[in-house]
């Protein structure tokens, strides 16, 4: 993977640049669309790829290890051919997905001992599995294996938290330097930034994955439920030492306005099921506001889902009709709705970079963030 930094905006520390990998370029920023399993939830990949134009997908190595199986994923020959994607694909480390099982797992310094979600039977992650399992998985962008400190969280406890995350960092990076892509394209390993919204923390682990020298880097543990406030300190801090030649991975965030000031701040990728799973309950993100769908006062609307942009699949129905499919929980609304989300963020994505590149993207960003936090 090569990254190139296009341009950096004159007056904050947002950037625009490309990510080269062996299924294709990737604009940055970018808003990687969820595909926990295999498939963004309601969103077939042709709607992925005409409709949404998503340049890459995220799945998740905990769900996929547990079912369809490694096994399975190998003997198609990877996911880009189990799931027919030819672009891009990005998996996390499954270590959030441990993390959030609470009482069914136990954390050691070998890695995470846990029961399945679906049957109970119990498993480990170590660091050198989770390179062997995306190894086998064959996403274009690998993730190291870390603990997710939950929010609030004591300072010893951050503290301890990450000196384990660096050490299985070290690990990993070993494991995947001594091993293979499987499948003809080349992989590459990102390690995860933690801290929890300690300030000292985050500047000690944010200083040491650069010392890595990895090809790109990620930061973790925020979006759990801290404030918005502390989240785009820490992620400040962060951007502020990793290196600026490399693309910097904000996980798990988050809402439009989320992502514009986190942008601002120098971040390059994105990912969320907040589109998707917002839109299956009726929430839509518009260039004009939020919209519950299910209100009463969407019944006899007849404009379309977000007026000011004439293109998409908002402006085929109207506000009137998908709240009917939602109300009588028919699927084609929740379909809709999703695809609906994913073209905005993706739009969104792309009016940044243009703004980037034309060096207005702080005056764009001060228009555009009450609109995207109001709520219509």
């Amino acid at each position: 993977m090569e990254f190139h930094l296009d341009h950096k905006d004159s007056s904050s520390g947002a950037r625009a640049g490309t990510l080269n990998t062996g299924h294709g370029h990737i604009p940055t920023p970018v808003f990687m669309p969820v595909g926990t399993a295999g498939a963004v939830k309601g969103v077939l990949h042709k709607d992925l790829k005409a409709r949404v134009k998503a340049n890459i997908i995220l799945g998740n190595t905990y769900h996929l290890y547990l079912r369809p199986g490694i096994d399975i994923i190998e003997q198609a020959g990877g996911l880009h051919k189990f799931i027919a994607w030819n672009r891009p694909l990005l998996t996390d480390s499954g270590g959030y997905q441990v993390f959030s099982l609470s009482e069914n797992r136990k954390l050691t310094e070998n890695g995470y001992v846990f029961q399945s979600h679906i049957d109970g039977s119990r498993h480990t992650f170590t660091p050198e599995n989770v390179v062997d399992i995306q190894r086998s998985i064959g996403s274009d962008i690998t993730m190291a294996l870390d603990e997710c400190t939950p929010y609030p969280c004591d300072y010893n406890y951050a503290k301890d938290s990450l000196g384990l995350t660096h050490r299985w960092l070290k690990r990993g990076i070993l494991q995947f330097d001594s091993t293979q892509a499987k499948y003809g394209h080349s992989q590459t390993f990102f390690p995860i930034v933690q801290g929890s919204v300690y300030k000292d923390l985050r500047k000690e682990s944010a200083t040491f994955i650069s010392e890595q020298d990895r090809e790109g880097n990620a930061i973790g543990g925020l979006s759990v439920g801290e404030p918005e406030e502390e989240m785009y300190e820490m992620t400040d801090v962060v951007t502020s030492i990793l290196p600026a030649d490399k693309p910097r991975y904000l996980m798990g965030v988050g809402t439009p306005a989320n992502i514009i000031e986190s942008i601002s701040l120098g971040v390059d990728m994105f990912d969320c099921v907040m589109p998707t799973r917002n839109g299956r309950n009726g929430m839509l993100f518009t260039s004009e506001g939020i919209i519950n769908i299910r209100n009463q006062k969407w019944r006899n609307d007849f404009s379309q889902l977000d007026p000011t942009r004439t293109t998409g699949i908002g402006s085929l129905y109207s506000k009137a009709y998908l709240r009917h499919l939602i109300i009588s929980k028919e699927m084609t609304g929740a379909q809709i709705a999703s695809i609906h989300n994913l073209e905005f963020y993706v739009w969104l994505m792309n009016e940044a970079r243009n703004q980037i590149l034309n060096n207005s993207f702080s005056s764009w960003k001060n228009q555009i963030l009450p609109k995207l936090k109001y709520r219509l």
